[in-house]
């Protein structure tokens, strides 16, 4: 028998799919199931795209190795063996294996998925994407411009770092509509399914909407919808309670890739994100996405991502998480393109467009990081804009709904409310003292916090001895009296002091308003 010819994607039949579903847990062809096969080494290697340690582990003929060799490593299996693990025939007939001879292949990729959110048991899921981009960029499938007959600008990714940053960001609550803008493969709708009645997911390629409608169908999800087209203009004035986007957000000198590069100038799409939101947020909602931005001559990148904020009502936490310089960030995503593969003169003068491109705006760099937005309804909204380039603790996600919550907390309180509020040490505070070896006192007394963000602040006497004792019980300003009597201070004075304090132990998640 003859090599079927490459299909575009998988035929959408949900009592098939239903059905496949059923077999894909039978065999265990899990996150877990997966992880227990495989073994640690060679699940963390098929990670980096590395295939060898996991086909040393599959050698054994059971579903479970069946599958994993169809679609996770893309080896041809026996007919007859992907009989014992799937409903071959209904496979080959919508489209998610070809057959050639006594052998059958699989088209896409298929990956288990351990769907995630925080407060809910851990759900089972599979991520469909295009074959070689599991994991990282297009480059594994090769340098043209074509990919097993997919025009390579049309190319659904599937699960990367960027994507389970992202889920890791998000503020998870049950929610009434929850919109996915630039929805690719469908990861992002995958957890907002399972904590809101709705889901909207968006995508300019339909391709990839295709995708993630098998995503989100193979995973058992029925309250989904999508939705084609650029950017918010599909739900047109519809309001969400949550909003996320892994948008194409890389800034190149040209649109090659739909999946990546937002086809506008410079970083304007990211910044149309930010701006867009405002008018299709719920009250109380959450928008949360992963952005690039220009680091420009001549102006401060942390004023120029305020501009993106002003005048939208919004508040705002923006995270710059890494700077490159312009070379480096035209080689990564040459890299990721393939672009390195081909012909060294093509490679040098795509080299050369980014440069040029990147000086003639006077770009000399460009930062990575996350945006979360919040429509919080306040007359003065909070826009925070930091570099953290430091580990933080994963899920962020709830720490990041606290820090907004401590934003409404200290709007509410002037001075003398919070000096008549009481407060809380937060988990996993610990103190460090600094000195000199055998010094009676110490130089700086240094608070670090081993959650959420996992900052650290120097404090001075009076803010340490206000953090060893604020249990709830206290008002702060009873406290604050107690340590001016203590160290021979006029309580009016340090009353005058310490709210200052308070304020930035509040807003860094040191201390807690009590409940």
């Amino acid at each position: 028998m003859t090599s079927s010819p490459v299909t575009p994607a998988p035929v959408l039949d949900f009592s098939r799919l239903a059905k496949l579903r059923e077999a894909l847990l039978a065999a265990s062809f899990t996150a877990d199931g997966c992880l227990d096969l495989l073994g640690p080494t060679a699940y963390a290697a098929l990670a980096r795209s590395e295939a060898v340690p996991a086909l040393r582990a599959t050698r054994g003929g059971s579903p479970l190795e069946t599958l994993v060799l169809l679609f996770l490593l893309q080896q041809p299996v026996p007919y007859a063996a992907a009989a014992v693990a799937l409903p071959v025939e209904d496979c080959l007939a919508d489209g998610w294996l070809v057959r050639d001879g006594e052998q059958v292949r699989a088209t896409v990729d298929v990956r288990p998925y351990a769907n995630e959110v925080a407060g809910l048991p851990s759900a089972d899921a599979w991520v469909v994407s295009d074959l070689g981009c599991a994991v990282g960029g297009a480059g594994g499938i090769g340098s043209g411009e074509t990919a097993a007959g997919i025009a390579r600008r049309d190319l659904v990714l599937g699960v990367g770092g960027a994507s389970t940053t992202l889920a890791n960001l998000t503020v998870r609550r049950p929610v009434r509509e929850a919109l996915d803008l630039g929805s690719g493969s469908g990861v992002q709708a995958l957890h907002a399914a399972r904590h809101a009645q709705r889901v909207t997911a968006t995508d300019l390629n339909p391709r990839a909407l295709h995708f993630t409608r098998l995503t989100l169908a193979l995973s058992g999800f029925e309250n989904t919808g999508t939705a084609e087209g650029s950017l918010f203009e599909p739900v047109g004035d519809r309001r969400f309670d949550l909003i996320v986007s892994n948008p194409p957000f890389v800034i190149s000198p040209a649109g090659r890739f739909t999946y990546r590069d937002g086809g506008m100038a410079g970083d304007e799409l990211c910044r149309s994100v930010v701006r867009g939101a405002a008018a299709h947020l719920e009250p109380g909602g959450y928008c949360h996405l992963l952005a690039n931005w220009q680091h420009v001559k001549g102006e401060d990148w942390q004023e120029r991502l305020a501009g993106w904020v002003a005048g939208t009502g919004l508040d705002a936490w923006v995270v710059q998480r890494e700077v490159q310089d312009a070379a480096q960030y035209a080689e990564l995503w040459l890299r990721d393109g393939g672009d390195h593969r081909g012909p060294g003169s093509d490679y040098q003068d795509r080299y050369g467009e980014w440069l040029d491109t990147f000086e003639a705006a006077g770009v000399e760099g460009i930062g990575f990081g996350w945006i979360t937005l919040r429509a919080s309804g306040a007359a003065d909204p909070t826009v925070r804009i930091e570099e953290w380039p430091h580990p933080v603790e994963q899920p962020l996600g709830p720490h990041i709904e606290s820090w907004f919550a401590r934003q409404d907390f200290l709007r509410e309180h002037d001075d003398a409310g919070l000096l008549a509020a009481r407060f809380v040490l937060a988990d996993e505070v610990v103190q460090e003292q600094v000195g000199a070896p055998g010094a009676e006192d110490p130089e700086h007394v240094i608070l670090r916090h081993n959650r959420g963000m996992r900052r650290a602040t120097k404090v001075d006497t009076v803010g340490a001895g206000f953090v060893g004792v604020c249990d709830g019980t206290l008002a702060a300003g009873e406290i604050v009296d107690a340590i001016a009597q203590l160290l021979g201070e006029e309580k009016v004075v340090l009353r005058d002091r310490v709210p200052e304090s308070l304020r930035l132990l509040t807003e860094q998640g040191f201390i807690e308003p009590a409940v």
